[in-house]
Parts: structure tokens; C-alpha cells; sequence
């Protein structure tokens, strides 16, 4: 049933518990994972998951990117110690919805496993959740974790 599964990886712990969740999908079928993880300047600091800390509301493009890629590196390697053989990796720029859809629909991708919440503030309560807006405008199966 899934053949390739997109993870948007934002460092939160929902993004991390809808990382396992499509690890678990991955081996049961045998399917590639995509992890995906769109650099944001939030409005506040926060800690990252797997042991990245906080990043400056100051930082650089270049400092959101390496923590970006440290964050990716551990999501990557939790999904090879999970077994999975076949995981790419891929940071990219832009609106997080914008980005996590087009991605599926370039990739042709059968599934979208995502956080119910990440890392964004209380915008989201007023125009809606990342995932909240994926799960009606994706082609393809989305499955959100709590």
C-alpha cells in the first residue's frame, strides 16, 4: 500500500512520535521515507528534539540551516537504527504547507505521517495548523500523530 512516505521533520516532539509512527508503516510494507525539514524563524525560542537545543531568534539563515541539518541527521539516523533501510533526506525553503504538498505531489509520495503540532506559536490557532491544512489539501493519505 505505501511504496514512499514524506515525514516533515521540524525538531518538535510530535515530529518525532510521527517519525516513528512512519517507521513502523515503513517496515511493515517496505517503503522509502522522505524526511523533510522547512528552516522557520519562530517567534520564540524553543528546544529542539534529539538533543539539538535552542536555536537564536537571531540566528542566520545559515545557523537555522546547520541546526536544520542536525536536527535531520538525527531524525535520519533514528530511522535507520528503526530499521529502514531506504531514507532520504531534504531541506528546503518556503511556506511549510506550500512545501510539505508539493513535495508529495512532485514525489508522487502515497502517505504524509505528521505531528499534530510543531514548533509554530499561537498563529496557528487563528489561521489554522500546518498539519490541519495538509490533511485537507493532500492528494494523498495523511496520517497526523499526536
Amino acid at each position: 500500500m505505501f511504496h514512499s512516505i514524506l515525514v516533515p521533520i521540524d525538531g518538535s516532539e510530535h515530529a518525532k512520535k510521527a517519525l516513528s509512527v512512519a517507521c513502523q508503516l515503513a517496515l511493515q510494507k517496505g517503503a522509502a521515507l522522505i524526511l523533510l525539514h522547512i528552516p522557520e524563524k519562530l517567534a520564540h525560542e524553543t528546544l529542539l528534539v534529539w538533543g539539538i537545543g535552542a536555536v537564536d531568534l537571531k540566528a542566520s539563515e545559515e545557523e537555522l540551516e546547520a541546526a536544520g541539518r542536525k536536527v535531520m541527521d538525527r531524525a535520519e539516523q533514528a530511522a535507520r537504527d528503526a530499521g529502514i533501510s531506504h531514507v532520504e533526506t531534504m531541506i528546503t525553503q518556503g511556506d511549510p504547507t506550500r512545501t510539505i504538498l508539493d513535495e508529495a505531489r512532485r514525489r508522487d509520495v502515497d502517505a504524509i505521517v505528521m505531528g499534530s503540532r510543531g514548533l509554530g506559536d499561537l498563529k496557528g490557532l487563528v489561521i489554522g495548523s500546518v498539519s490541519h491544512k495538509v490533511g485537507h489539501a493532500a492528494d494523498c493519505t495523511v496520517i497526523t500523530v499526536r
